[in-house]
């Protein structure tokens, strides 16, 4: 005979589970049948983890009624963690040595740090958490994995532009687009069929100066008739002379808001998902 769990050993696998899928929605009866319990301990188990969870500033459990019913994690951190986690960043962002030609920041060693990209993956998850989401999108090459942090969370799958199409993609789509900095004419593509129609994409971009990838990433969608839930951006340039992409159509959580080249003096504050998401 199989040896039934304690309540304290159930809990902790429950938690688990959830933790490990994220957004999908687990009917009361796999627990139930796994555990040999009733649904109304199950229930009451469930109930014991989203207090914790929310407590802790990990996320919440969604209950859905009915027969085809049961219960969704969805991953959130709370809105004073978060700005805590963009403060410290900014200030490692302030360093001179940061400092790139063309006004740019070095930014690798933070989006390599696993700690601080799943931090910054999960802020960006909660603030599009309500977006129904079915894909996040990014360009290659240093936001993959700040688009790979942010589909972990909201359990979707992440699709790359590329700048060069590449063979083994099979067709693709590719369109041109104008630098928002140098306004020279690029071009990008996306394979057909990593990207189904009517889906509905987030856009993940590392560092956006004049949104000329971002807005090139908009006018790609239209030729998969895909629609843009929303734009991501780990940091915002300072004031470009004209940026293509609208304030309201994007979240920073980091912005540039003073770059001397000269005296390689740089500022960095929070972005706007401080001011447009209530969390």
């Amino acid at each position: 005979m199989e040896k039934k769990l304690r309540r304290s050993a159930r809990l902790v696998d429950m938690t688990q589970h959830l933790l490990a899928n994220p957004y999908r929605l687990i009917p009361l009866t796999l627990f139930a049948e796994e555990f040999g319990s009733a649904k109304s301990s199950i229930s009451e188990d469930l109930s014991i983890i989203k207090e914790l969870f929310e407590y802790k500033g990990i996320g919440v459990l969604k209950t859905v009624a009915g027969a085809a019913g049961g219960v969704k994690y969805i991953p959130m951190i709370n809105r004073g963690l978060a700005v805590q986690v963009v403060e410290e960043i900014c200030q490692r962002l302030e360093h001179p040595d940061r400092l790139l030609p063309g006004g740019y920041l070095y930014m690798s060693d933070i989006l390599g740090d696993p700690e601080k990209l799943n931090k910054i993956g999960k802020i960006m998850a909660t603030v599009f958490a309500e977006k129904e989401i079915d894909v996040v999108m990014t360009v290659e090459t240093k936001g993959i994995p700040l688009a790979y942090a942010t589909a972990n969370y909201l359990n979707v799958p992440v699709v790359i532009v590329r700048r060069d199409s590449k063979v083994t993609e099979g067709s693709v789509v590719s369109i041109n687009y104008v630098s928002g900095s140098s306004k020279r004419i690029q071009t990008m593509s996306l394979a057909r069929r990593v990207l189904q129609e009517n889906s509905r994409v987030l856009i993940i971009d590392d560092y956006m100066k004049a949104g000329g990838t971002v807005r090139g990433m908009v006018d790609l969608m239209k030729e998969f008739n895909a629609a843009v839930v929303g734009i991501g951006v780990f940091v915002e340039a300072a004031e470009v002379e004209e940026r293509l992409v609208e304030d309201e159509e994007y979240i920073s959580l980091a912005r540039v808001s003073q770059l001397d080249m000269r005296d390689k003096e740089i500022k960095v504050v929070p972005g706007n998902f401080v001011n447009q998401i209530d969390f």
